[in-house]
């Protein structure tokens, strides 16, 4: 099939990228010359593990080529992507729909012959019935349908998220709309991939409903985490214990601080925002919004605390801090809603020195912060009274602690991703400060003979630590 992509963001080149490897023609369309430039050149401008060389296999077998003209790829498309951005709009929380309204436009002019056209952006509930009304207006005579048809992609995975799907949700009204996106992922029919055609409405809603889910559970073993700190539980294994129940399930349930990205905050927000419209307020929703902000500035508080000050002007004056990592997660250089966005800016109004490290959203993040940046993470972390660990980027994940000592100027090391253990930051010589986790030997209220029985197993099942090892 002929495919054409409006928008090369995220989801336009990781969607027009995995169209392309099915076999499909696809053309990628945007308005910024310098980045179709930049694409033509073998250049991709966003950093996702695998999707330069699936772009450039592809390019080379001319399955996939970008233009900023729209005209003979939309004319010779059987489906068209809206794949542009939605960002939020100020106050409110809604979501900004104005470039898709003008891509339906634009799009509706061009057409020739039968074409679907389909919203890959997360958009509110009824922006299909808005885009089909903008399209008939302005073509009326247009062979067209309107369909939703909302990505589920984890930057950071993005490649494998696409190929092999949990489900696929296609929204479409017509029997002729159906087919021709059958028909475009045929390739996933061929692996059992759950695909569920429904109505455009619900389509859109399952999009927000299953990120404002995601995001809840994120809240809520954080808001278990800071209980644990308090009674001295360890959150790892409340998670374990809960995501071993199948009802439940153990992802998204890392105690950290707080969920970002160019998805989470902006969906709820859209979510909170279109229920209230509706008068149908989602009451849990809006306190997982503002949880999750209270998360990201309690972690400044957690972070100043550990290096013996507070966040009040000149709280923390004199004192060096590193910081290791400051994208939203690792495998992406994505700044959006970083919690590092947060801790960083509170850390240096309250006097702190900060010098940063990530190993892919430096360039990104010098847009936002005003912050020295370091080559590598020992680098950061020279003469620093304090090294927090923001992002689990794997390079983070075995350090030599006792080189950190060695080189740090103090010996605080806040972990908010709970990636080390206590007994092994105090071999190195660190004060170690975890998330919802007690510190080592500090285990409030349990007994010597429970501490000591260590383990309990299930029936044939592995062992699960009651403390941390």
């Amino acid at each position: 099939m002929n495919v054409t992509i409006i928008g090369t963001g995220y989801v336009g080149l990781v969607s027009g990228a995995c169209f392309a490897d099915f076999g499909h023609t696809v053309t990628c369309v945007d308005k910024d010359p310098a980045k179709i430039a930049r694409l033509n050149a073998g250049e991709v401008p966003i950093f996702e593990p695998e999707l330069d060389r699936l772009i450039a296999v592809n390019a080379e077998k001319g399955r996939i080529s970008f233009t900023t003209d729209p005209a003979e790829a939309v004319a010779a498309a059987d489906v068209v992507f809206l794949a542009v951005g939605t960002p939020s709009r100020r106050g409110g929380g809604h979501a900004d729909l104005t470039y898709v309204y003008a891509a339906a436009r634009e799009v509706a002019g061009l057409v020739k012959g039968y074409t679907v056209i389909c919203t890959k952006s997360t958009v509110p509930v009824g922006t299909g019935d808005e885009v089909e009304a903008i399209v008939r207006e302005a073509a009326p005579g247009a062979d067209v349908d309107i369909a939703s048809n909302p990505e589920f992609l984890r930057e950071g995975a993005a490649i494998g998220d696409f190929k092999r799907p949990d489900r696929v949700i296609v929204g479409a009204e017509s029997p002729r709309a159906v087919a021709a996106m059958r028909e475009l992922y045929r390739p996933l029919f061929l692996n059992e991939t759950p695909i569920l055609f429904t109505t455009r409405r619900t389509a859109e809603l399952a999009k927000y409903a299953a990120n404002a889910f995601l995001a809840t559970k994120i809240g809520f073993i954080n808001e278990m985490a800071d209980l644990c700190e308090r009674v001295g539980a360890d959150v790892q294994d409340v998670a374990k214990g809960m995501g071993l129940d199948k009802r439940i399930g153990p992802k998204f349930l890392n105690a950290g601080p707080g969920y970002g990205g160019s998805c989470f905050p902006k969906d709820t927000l859209a979510l909170a925002a279109t229920a209230e419209d509706y008068g149908a307020p989602v009451s849990i929703v809006d306190a997982v919004i503002a949880a999750n902000q209270r998360r990201k500035e309690r972690m400044a508080d957690v972070v100043a605390e550990a290096a013996g000050g507070t966040l009040r002007p000149g709280g923390l004056e004199g004192r060096k801090a590193a910081v290791l990592g400051l994208t939203f997660k690792p495998l992406t250089d994505d700044m959006r809603e970083a919690p590092s966005l947060t801790i960083i800016p509170a850390l240096q109004a309250a006097g702190a020195e900060v010098t940063a490290y990530d190993p892919e959203g430096m360039g990104e993040a010098a847009k936002h912060l005003d912050v020295a940046f370091a080559p590598g993470a020992y680098e950061a972390m020279s003469g620093a009274d304090i090294t927090v660990i923001v992002t689990e980027w794997n390079e983070f994940r075995a350090l030599d602690l006792c080189r950190m000592k060695a080189v740090m100027r103090g010996d605080a090391l806040v972990d908010l991703r709970n990636i080390y253990t206590a007994e092994a930051a105090e071999r190195a010589g660190l004060t170690y400060r975890s998330i919802g986790r007690p510190a080592s030997g500090d285990v409030p209220g349990v007994a010597g003979s429970v501490a000591e029985a260590g383990t309990v197993a299930g029936a044939g099942g592995p062992k699960l630590s009651l403390l941390s090892s």
